[in-house]
């Protein structure tokens, strides 16, 4: 269109003014496009002055106590920079999200508030393999008489909500519906019959007052009667270690410092519910309820839910480990 008036040397400056028009127009769109762009937060707005004026200071303080950014006063702060590629996070495939699914697990949670009111029933005598035990105990409880039973129903439900949260079906040896019991035979063989996973007893110890911290107990190998460990007894260690590890991550409990060598784990075949499991199976007492500091954790909720926490992280990662080939 500027053909014809740029000829001659009377037209020149018109068409030199038109041009300079044109330019105007080109920069101050151009400028706007940056400025939106530096709205991004990349500091492109800073640079082109009298296009966003001077950035707000008086918008409060973040969370943290930080200085405050000019995105508070910028429109458009949440655009991505030009030219940048939009990308959203895949979501977490199913497995992901239920690491756990298809597996069973079994919860048995250490003795019965009824079994004081049942000694006959408890203490009538069970085959264990290699010697007969007494159908169940009353267990132990802190010195102001919070006892064992409740601690371990109260963690295995914890315990439970935890895993079903991961995809796992959870059985618990009993959940507050029987009056005494069940005897440690039974208890073994509601995991036999579930084809658990993995199985756990859940306990708190009565030891010395002068003693804490917590312990795991692994099946010994062992043949003996109706009794045959040596298909568990491996897989059985290695849910010891790694309970143990995860227990202690997630409570910062140390190892029980009076027995097993300060280990936190002992290897025994004194104990029906492991003698006569055919699943992988550990015991956790998970402290000392005769001491004060221990009394003090296991009847605090807050620490239960850490304690539960560590038990299904602990379980959640020998049943990955073991369906990866390595349990």
């Amino acid at each position: 269109m500027f053909s014809n008036e740029s000829r001659g040397g009377g037209r020149g400056r018109p068409l030199l003014v038109a041009v300079a028009v044109a330019v105007a127009v080109c920069v101050a769109g151009l400028a706007g496009f940056d400025w939106i762009r530096g709205s991004s937060g990349d500091g492109d707005a800073a640079s082109l002055p009298g296009l966003t004026g001077t950035p707000s200071t008086s918008a409060s303080p973040g969370p943290s106590g930080s200085s405050p950014s000019s995105a508070s006063s910028t429109p458009g702060r949440h655009l991505p920079p030009s030219g940048a590629a939009v990308t959203s996070r895949p979501a977490p495939s199913a497995a992901a999200r239920l690491p756990l699914k298809g597996k069973v697990i079994v919860l048995d949670p250490g003795h019965n508030p009824g079994n004081a009111r049942h000694t006959a029933e408890i203490n009538r005598l069970v085959d264990v393999g290699n010697a007969r035990k007494e159908c169940d105990t009353t267990g132990t409880e802190t010195n102001a008489g919070y006892p064992e039973a409740t601690y371990t129903m109260d963690v295995a439900h914890r315990v439970r909500a935890l895993l079903e949260a991961r995809g796992a079906k959870v059985v618990l040896t009993y959940d507050g519906d029987r009056a005494y019991g069940p005897c440690v035979d039974e208890r073994a063989r509601i995991g036999n019959a579930a084809h658990a996973d993995a199985a756990l007893s859940i306990h708190a110890d009565g030891g010395p007052a002068t003693g804490s911290g917590f312990h795991v107990i692994a099946p010994k190998s062992l043949a003996a009667g109706i009794a045959d460990t040596r298909a568990i007894a491996a897989p059985s260690y290695r849910l010891a270690t790694t309970l143990r590890s995860k227990f202690a991550a997630a409570t910062g409990e140390h190892y029980a410092d009076y027995l097993g060598g300060g280990t936190g784990l002992t290897v025994r075949s004194d104990l029906g519910g492991l003698n006569l499991s055919r699943v992988p199976k550990v015991f956790i007492e998970c402290g000392n309820m005769r001491n004060a500091h221990d009394a003090k954790a296991l009847t605090d909720p807050s620490w239960r839910q850490h304690a539960a926490q560590g038990i299904a992280d602990g379980l959640t990662a020998f049943v990955e480990q073991a369906a990866g080939g390595r349990g």
